[in-house]
């Protein structure tokens, strides 16, 4: 049986581990060729073994997603190797818990650089091979925090708000072009990932834990994001572009 992603050719970046992690896994498992991208190198032994695991294709390069000359040659070696680009998923992020009078220009300008401007080159690079194949799906990675103030991660908060403006223009720009490649940003709330983990554990808080009932709200698991990714890298989601889709169990409208 086809999977749902069958033949097509899928970069997503921030890749070693986290959600990235289990977005590859996701796409290679639906039939995708994943090419994951990050600048943690053990991501290599992490492509071979999903590689292992589902069968597909998937390799691993090395990459700073705030170089704009080293995206360039992650398109062209993708281009020549697979034959095009189907699915760019914008995942690389990091964060730093700092409230707004605490938070350095440098620590502003790091979130802005990876998560706002890498997300910016990543899409300025991959569109014209999109183009080129007739088509496409990106899926840029935001955040609830986009929609709600959190001031404990202000330069985060403030760079996933720059994803989800940026994800409609560029959504309506190739459109208005008569571009089929489709836009979106996605938007979870707490995951339980290295990321939420390490924040969790700087703040005092729990560790989080997907199958606690204490919180009505509760911590999702990575597929139930990677799942979201899937659907709008597929062809069922044709008709979905510009859209930002929640995905928080509620919290972000209590």
């Amino acid at each position: 049986m086809a999977g749902r992603v069958n033949g097509k050719v899928a970069i997503v970046t921030g890749a070693s581990k986290g959600l990235g992690k289990a977005d590859a896994e996701a796409l290679a498992r639906e039939g995708a060729t994943v090419v994951m991208t990050d600048v943690d190198d053990t991501g290599a032994d992490v492509a071979r073994a999903i590689a292992d695991e589902t069968g597909a294709t998937v390799v691993f390069k090395l990459q700073d997603v705030t170089s704009e000359e080293r995206w360039q040659e992650i398109v062209n070696e993708v281009e020549s190797e697979f034959g095009g680009i189907d699915v760019l998923v914008n995942n690389a992020g990091i964060v730093i818990v700092a409230m707004p009078e605490q938070c350095t220009l440098e620590q502003f300008r790091l979130h802005n650089a990876i998560m706002n401007e890498g997300v910016f080159l990543g899409c300025k690079a991959v569109i014209p091979a999109m183009r080129r194949r007739g088509g496409g799906s990106i899926v840029n990675m935001s955040s609830i925090a986009s929609h709600l103030g959190y001031p404990v991660f202000f330069a985060y908060t403030a760079a996933k708000g720059a994803v989800r403006a940026m994800t409609k223009s560029l959504a309506v720009s190739c459109q208005m072009q008569g571009d089929k490649i489709r836009v979106n940003s996605v938007h979870p709330g707490a995951i339980d990932t290295p990321m939420v983990q390490a924040v969790n554990a700087e703040l005092g808080m729990p560790a989080p834990d997907p199958e606690s009932t204490e919180d009505p709200v509760g911590v999702g698991r990575p597929d139930d994001v990677a799942n979201m990714i899937v659907y709008l890298a597929s062809d069922e989601s044709r008709f979905v572009n510009g859209a930002e889709l929640v995905i928080d169990n509620a919290l972000s409208i209590q």
